[in-house]
C-alpha cells in the first residue's frame, strides 16, 4: 500500500449514508467490513513502523543513556502526519477497492 498515494482525509469527514450502504444495502454490514479492513491497515502500518524504526533503533544496557535520534523522530512524524486507518477503510471502500462476500449467501446456494 502506497500511503503517499492516497486520497483519504486527515481530517474527519461526515459521509453521506447512501454512498456507504450503496453496495451492500445494510449500512451495518458496510461498517463492519470498514472496520475489518480498517484494522487489516492499521496492522499493515504498524509492522511498517516498527521495521523502519528498528533500523535506527541503538541498544544499551545503560537507562541513563537516552539519544535523540533523528532518524527515528522523522519516520514518526511521517506517520503521524498520515490518515487514520478508519479514514484509508472508508476511502477504499467509495472507491470499490475493498473486495468482500456474504458467507451467508454461500450457504443458501448450497
Amino acid at each position: 500500500m502506497d500511503l503517499k498515494k492516497t486520497h483519504a482525509p486527515v481530517s474527519t469527514l461526515t459521509y453521506d449514508r447512501n454512498e456507504i450502504d450503496a453496495t451492500t444495502e445494510n449500512i451495518y454490514e458496510a461498517i463492519s467490513v470498514i472496520a475489518k479492513r480498517a484494522e487489516q491497515i492499521n496492522t499493515d502500518i504498524r509492522r511498517e513502523l516498527v521495521d523502519k524504526l528498528e533500523e535506527f533503533a541503538t541498544y544499551n544496557d545503560s537507562l541513563e543513556e537516552i539519544f535523540e535520534n533523528k532518524e527515528q523522530i522523522e519516520v514518526s512524524k511521517f506517520y503521524e502526519k498520515l490518515p487514520k486507518p478508519h479514514a484509508l477503510a472508508v476511502q477504499e471502500w467509495l472507491d470499490d477497492k475493498i473486495y468482500y462476500r456474504n458467507t451467508d449467501d454461500d450457504i443458501k446456494d448450497a
